[in-house]
C-alpha cells in the first residue's frame, strides 16, 4: 500500500509529541478527515500542511475543515490548528486565535498563511485578519503539554 503524502506531515508532528517524554494517548477524531487527533482524550489538533519550500506557506481551509474544527473545540477542552511549514518549521495556533483570521462565517474557501524570515517567528494572517503577535516555532509542542498537564 502506498504511503499518502498527509502520513508524512502528520507524523512529523506526533513524532514531536511523543518525543517530548510524557506518555500521551492519541487517538482519531472520528471524522473523514485524516487529520483530526485528540490527545489524552481532551486536546484536540487539526494538522494541515504545506508543500512550499519557502515562506509564505498557503494553507487552504474548506468549509467542512472548518466545521469540522468548531466542533472539536466544542467537544474537546482545547483545540490548535497545527501548521506545518514544509520542513522551516511548525506553528501551533489555538482555536480563538484561529476565530481571528478565519471569523465565523465559513465561507467555502478560506486561507491561512505563515512567513517568517531566517531565525524569526511567524506572522500569522488569514482571509478575515492577521494576528497582531507573532508565533514561535518552539510553542509546539509545549502549548500541547501546558494543557495536558492542566
Amino acid at each position: 500500500m502506498p504511503i499518502n503524502e498527509y502520513e508524512f506531515y502528520n507524523g512529523v508532528v506526533l513524532n514531536r509529541l511523543i518525543r517530548k517524554g510524557t506518555i500521551i494517548n492519541i487517538d482519531i477524531f472520528p471524522s473523514k478527515s485524516a487529520n483530526s487527533f485528540i490527545i489524552n482524550g481532551k486536546v484536540g489538533i487539526y494538522i494541515k500542511y504545506s508543500r512550499k519550500v519557502t515562506s509564505p506557506w498557503r494553507f487552504t481551509f474548506k468549509k467542512n475543515h472548518q466545521d469540522e474544527m468548531k466542533i472539536m473545540s466544542e467537544l474537546l477542552n482545547k483545540l490548535y490548528l497545527i501548521l506545518v511549514c514544509y520542513d522551516d518549521g511548525i506553528v501551533c495556533l489555538e482555536y480563538n486565535d484561529i476565530k481571528k483570521i478565519l471569523n465565523q462565517d465559513h465561507e467555502e474557501y478560506e486561507w491561512i498563511s505563515a512567513s517568517r524570515l531566517k531565525r524569526e517567528q511567524y506572522k500569522i494572517q488569514g482571509s478575515d485578519g492577521k494576528l497582531k503577535f507573532k508565533v514561535a516555532d518552539s510553542d509546539f509542542p509545549s502549548k500541547i503539554f501546558l494543557q495536558i498537564d492542566k
